[in-house]
């Protein structure tokens, strides 16, 4: 347990704005209007230590700065190497540009036909509907573009992507990402969910968000109330670690849940953060109890000032061979690399397989016991008089 997983165990209240009244705090818009954005803003509430001054002083030059007071909740002030606080405050190792790292890591602009749509996979495209996020992770494959830190001056075109999807129909599942397409207000995603369902052969839409967990108060009954107006929508969440689950991120998950929207969850390992199989035990368990199953584990992706963040790959396997076997199979992720470049996600699992014979296949179990498979004849099943034989 890390350290109790029941629920009387999680984070809630208003912290350090205790004294908001709670219709201000329960606001999606007050806490976007008292984002945490300067290094002044910090240092009011923490003592920020050398490498995150050097950190927040680059950051307008990568990746803008930006904290909802309730996140902010769940920092460790009092430690530097806090796991929540690693990820959103700056550090000045992101200002390190190691050879292998590139500002595209997943090559989506060689495979945008228009701009803000990657269609990189045969029957379905990545929707790209804004370039602001509630809070900025420092790991951001997208840094290039969300935040607009770096000039990169993209301006999401939703015509041009949505009659693109129009004229190919060979694009079934549409998901949604940015930037955060929770940002947009209720009659926008209203307006796109509509024209998106409108399009005969699109069967399959999909939202990839950290707003639950950033700004859980944006999950109102209204934005739920759209959800099944046009359902169904699937979403991807992102939670890293296990003390981002809170009541208010449960409870969040409970109103999409009931509005139908399934919910899988999508984390990156970091180094430092969760990689480690106890951390990412509790992780896995908290998500089941919030309704949500591990969907996806990313290797973090090769993004410039990445380097700190980057665990090896080993400890990924490593982690997933821990759970397989010793927690229930719901609760594990599918360990995954976004190959360099553009390859697309490519699955990273232990060697469970010891050999194939041309007579049997031989396995080994989560307790690293091994087993034989028998191989049928031929590689052939049985049929005609030979099937009469075994069933008699």
């Amino acid at each position: 347990m890390y350290p109790n997983d029941a629920y009387e165990h999680w984070y809630s209240g208003q912290g350090l704005w205790a004294d908001v009244p709670a219709e201000k705090w329960n606001s999606w818009v007050w806490q976007l209007q008292n984002r945490i954005t300067t290094t002044e803003q910090l240092e009011e509430h923490l003592e920020l230590s050398p490498k995150e001054k050097a950190g927040c002083a680059f950051a307008n030059k990568k990746l803008a700065l930006a904290i909802t007071p309730y996140f902010f909740n769940l920092i460790d002030r009092d430690n530097p190497d806090c796991p929540i606080r690693k990820q959103v405050i700056p550090r000045g190792g992101e200002m390190k540009v190691a050879p292998e790292e590139m500002l595209d890591p997943v090559g989506e602009e060689h495979t945008m036909p228009v701009p803000g749509l990657v269609h990189r996979y045969p029957d379905r495209v990545l929707f790209l509907v804004t370039d602001r996020c509630a809070a900025y992770c420092r790991y951001c494959t997208r840094s290039r573009l969300v935040s607009n830190a770096q000039d990169y001056n993209f301006h999401p075109e939703l015509e041009s992507g949505l009659k693109y999807i129009e004229s190919h129909p060979e694009v079934r599942d549409v998901l949604l990402s940015g930037g955060d397409p929770l940002l947009l207000s209720d009659r926008k995603l209203d307006t796109l969910l509509e024209r998106l369902r409108a399009i005969p052969h699109v069967e399959f839409i999909r939202i990839g968000s950290r707003i639950p967990i950033f700004l859980p108060q944006r999950i109102t009954p209204e934005l739920c109330e759209i959800f099944k107006k046009h359902g169904p929508i699937w979403m991807s969440i992102h939670v890293n670690h296990p003390l981002e689950c809170t009541e208010d991120l449960k409870l969040a998950c409970e109103r999409l849940v009931f509005a139908g929207v399934p919910l899988g969850n999508q984390s990156v390992l970091l180094k430092g953060v969760n990689d480690d199989v106890e951390t990412m035990r509790a992780l896995v368990h908290r998500l089941l109890m919030m309704r949500v199953r591990p969907y996806y584990l990313y290797q973090c992706d090769l993004i410039t000032g990445s380097a700190d963040f980057r665990a090896d790959v080993q400890k990924g396997i490593d982690i997933i061979r821990a759970l397989r076997g010793h927690t229930t199979g719901y609760a594990i992720p599918q360990y995954v690399i976004d190959a360099p470049g553009g390859g697309g996600k490519v699955p990273i699992n232990p060697d469970y397989v010891e050999e194939i014979r041309d007579d049997a296949v031989v396995i080994r179990n989560y307790e690293g016991k091994l087993y034989t498979y028998p191989a049928s004849p031929d590689g052939k099943t049985a049929e005609g008089d030979e099937l009469k034989e075994l069933l008699a």
